[in-house]
C-alpha cells in the first residue's frame, strides 16, 4: 500500500502531513487489516513531522511525501529542492533546535538519504509494532 501527496511549502503543510500519515495508517488498518501500533502511529507522525519542517525550512519550492507500507513497517519519504544531505549535529544538550535529524535516528529503523538530480529525498522506516528493530 502506498500513497504520495503535495505539499504546498507553506506553514499549514506540516499539519496537512502529519494529518495524510495518521489518514494512511488508519486506511492501511481498516483496508487492510494492517496491526499499527499506537506508538508507531505517533512516532509515523513525528518523523512526518520533522522531515517535512526540515524540507520547508531549508529548500525552496514544494514538498512531496510518499508513505509505503510493506510488511511490518512504514516507510517515510519526503522529497525536497534542496540537493544538500542533511546530516546530524553532535549531541549538545546547550543546543536549542536543530535536533530534528537527532530525533529521526532515535525513532526509526532505518534512515537513507539520496540526491537525485533535481534534490533529495529521504527515507524513515518506522517499526508498526513500535518497537525498534534490532536485527535491521
Amino acid at each position: 500500500m502506498r500513497a504520495g501527496f503535495a505539499l504546498t511549502g507553506d506553514g499549514a503543510c506540516i499539519a496537512d502531513a502529519r494529518h495524510h500519515a495518521a489518514a494512511f495508517l488508519d486506511q492501511a488498518h481498516a483496508e487492510h487489516q494492517v496491526t499499527v501500533s499506537a506508538r508507531a502511529r505517533d512516532l509515523t507522525q513525528l518523523v512526518v513531522s520533522e522531515l517535512v519542517t526540515n524540507a520547508r525550512k531549508y529548500a525552496p519550492g514544494p514538498v512531496l511525501m510518499e508513505l509505503r507500507v510493506s510488511g511490518r513497517a512504514v516507510d517515510v519519504v519526503v522529497w525536497d529542492s534542496e540537493p544538500t544531505i542533511p546530516s546530524a549535529r553532535a549531541a549538545d544538550p546547550g543546543r536549542v533546535g536543530q535536533h530534528g535529524l537527532e530525533i529521526v535516528r532515535a525513532v526509526t529503523e532505518s534512515l537513507f538519504m539520496e540526491q537525485d538530480p533535481l534534490g533529495k529525498r529521504i527515507t524513515a522506516r518506522i517499526n508498526l509494532s513500535g518497537a525498534p528493530d534490532m536485527a535491521s
